[in-house]
């Protein structure tokens, strides 16, 4: 008989046994406890990216729309100028606006002998009494036009018409769909019906009351544009 608080060998035995089954799960469990902490740290980590990707989609999406969002349409500043007045208003205008710019160029320039108002016999007096006059221009239609959504178009007013340089350009391109803003320079004339003379003789676009300007009126023709809102 075992004497009692000592183990037996059988006793010994099973408790040797029972260790060596516990030893492997215990190993086990702190093996899948390990796996689970490290699953668990990689998909909150995998969410953590695909929540930061979808927000950076989102912005590049936004990102075209703040861009476009202050565009505004193109402009092209036409002019004509024989002595100097026209082009001085017409770079102005294109300068404030950033707008480009085209030359109305007829291939035969006029001479300040040619502007002669004062002499019946000039070119321009000549011209004027001509009902079949048609002035050559180097070119009627500027690159790109269709691309334009706005036309400033300047002239000089002769014997209180628009110059009739304009007839050929105006003519000889479609406005269609383009906002057409004229002005004119002169010594003491009005603008008149010279702006409603060429809308008429264009037939195409949506032209808005023009604006008369004396020599180097350079701020008047800046106001003109704020009163526009440009």
């Amino acid at each position: 008989m075992a004497s009692q608080g000592k183990l037996t060998r059988r006793q010994f035995a099973n408790g040797m046994a029972a260790l060596a089954v516990l030893t492997p799960m215990t190993a086990f469990l702190a093996s899948c406890a390990s796996s689970d902490n490290g699953t668990q740290d990689v998909a909150g980590q995998e969410g953590q990216d695909a929540s930061s990707e979808a927000d950076s989609a989102q912005e590049q999406q936004a990102a075209p729309e703040e861009q476009t969002s202050d565009s505004s349409g193109r402009i092209l500043v036409a002019y004509f100028s024989a002595s100097g007045n026209t082009e001085g208003i017409a770079q102005a205008i294109a300068d404030e606006l950033g707008a480009d710019v085209f030359v109305i160029e007829p291939t035969d320039p006029y001479t300040e002998e040619d502007l002669g108002y004062n002499n019946s016999d000039s070119r321009t007096s000549r011209e004027r009494d001509d009902p079949n006059r048609s002035v050559e221009l180097e070119r009627i239609v500027p690159d790109g036009f269709d691309s334009y959504d706005t036309v400033f178009l300047g002239y000089p007013i002769w014997w209180g018409n628009a110059s009739w340089v304009m007839d050929n350009f105006v003519s000889g391109n479609d406005f269609t769909g383009k906002t057409v803003i004229p002005f004119c320079t002169s010594g003491s004339s009005p603008i008149g019906s010279s702006a409603e003379d060429l809308a008429a003789m264009a037939g195409t676009g949506e032209w808005l009351e023009g604006r008369r300007f004396g020599a180097g009126a350079v701020d008047d023709a800046s106001a003109w544009l704020g009163e526009l809102g440009y």
